[in-house]
């Protein structure tokens, strides 16, 4: 079964999974999106209420930063693979609870392996703690590490920039990094690496009251 196959049966599996109580609220899954070779993957927390109507990861307020930040690395949103921990959105955009974390495991799991991206990324403490347990973002967001044999760089949720725009800067900086992060994971895993153009990003958007999913 190819990569994008597999994905297919993920969401297929997702779209259908009553194993916690997520699915009880559920108007749409949101299992994730993009490419089925992307080198890079976004890890977030959960569906929010847009995300929870449309099916789709990051289609908010905070979406839209996240595909500036992205522009500004010199990526697009169609080249990048987003998903979340959880795939249904938890009531009243509450975190994710120990069990929903661990029924939804199994499918990030499944697409990590399939996908095979030289970085992920996290975004937000939740999916941080993934791979940094007991570790604060404050102090380490930005930061690439190997983690089982996988690039790993935790950063700020979107919404948290958004929320306190003092964090935008912090976040800006991160993004920037992200082209020399990710040609040195490749080099690491004997990929080859690639140039790319860096653009600035703007910064005149007003503060928005967002949920942090």
């Amino acid at each position: 079964m190819s990569a994008a196959e597999t994905l297919e049966q993920i969401a297929r599996e997702v779209s259908a999974c009553t194993k916690c109580s997520l699915h009880e609220s559920r108007k749409k899954a949101v299992t994730g999106e993009g490419p089925a070779d992307a080198e890079v993957m976004f890890i977030g927390e959960g569906p929010g209420f847009h995300e929870n109507e449309q099916g789709r990861p990051f289609v908010g307020a905070s979406g839209k930063f996240l595909d500036q930040l992205l522009e500004q690395a010199g990526l697009l949103r169609g080249e990048v693979f987003i998903a979340n921990v959880v795939k249904c959105r938890p009531p009243g955009n509450r975190d994710p609870q120990p069990d929903e974390l661990e029924m939804c495991n199994q499918y990030l799991e499944a697409q990590i392996s399939a996908i095979n991206p030289s970085v992920i990324i996290t975004l937000g403490r939740i999916s941080m703690s993934r791979y940094f347990a007991g570790a604060k973002i404050t102090s380490i967001h930005g930061q690439m590490q190997n983690i089982g044999g996988r690039f790993i760089i935790p950063m700020y949720h979107p919404a948290a920039a958004l929320h306190q725009p003092a964090l935008r800067p912090s976040m800006l900086a991160d993004f920037a990094k992200l082209p020399d992060q990710l040609n040195e994971a490749r080099a690491a895993l004997g990929r080859k690496p690639v140039e790319r153009k860096t653009i600035a990003v703007v910064q005149d958007d007003k503060p928005q009251q967002l949920s942090l999913f």
